[in-house]
């Protein structure tokens, strides 16, 4: 693991929550569309918020 700052950590948690919040919402919106292909892009959008979610967990020297 890096040497992170405090002011560092602080602003990846705050990534962290924002990606996380993004993510369980387009899951939602997955999951209550009733367009297919439009479902289908939001649980696209939810998988790249989950990737970016793991990585900065990854920069944190956490777990998912």
């Amino acid at each position: 693991m890096t040497n992170l700052t405090t002011k560092d950590v602080w602003a990846l948690t705050r990534l962290l929550t924002g990606e996380e919040l993004a993510c369980k919402k387009a899951r939602l919106y997955a999951n209550t569309l009733t367009d297919m292909a439009l479902a289908q892009e939001m649980e696209n959008v939810a998988r790249a918020h989950s990737a970016r979610f793991a990585a900065l967990c990854t920069l944190l020297g956490g777990q998912e």
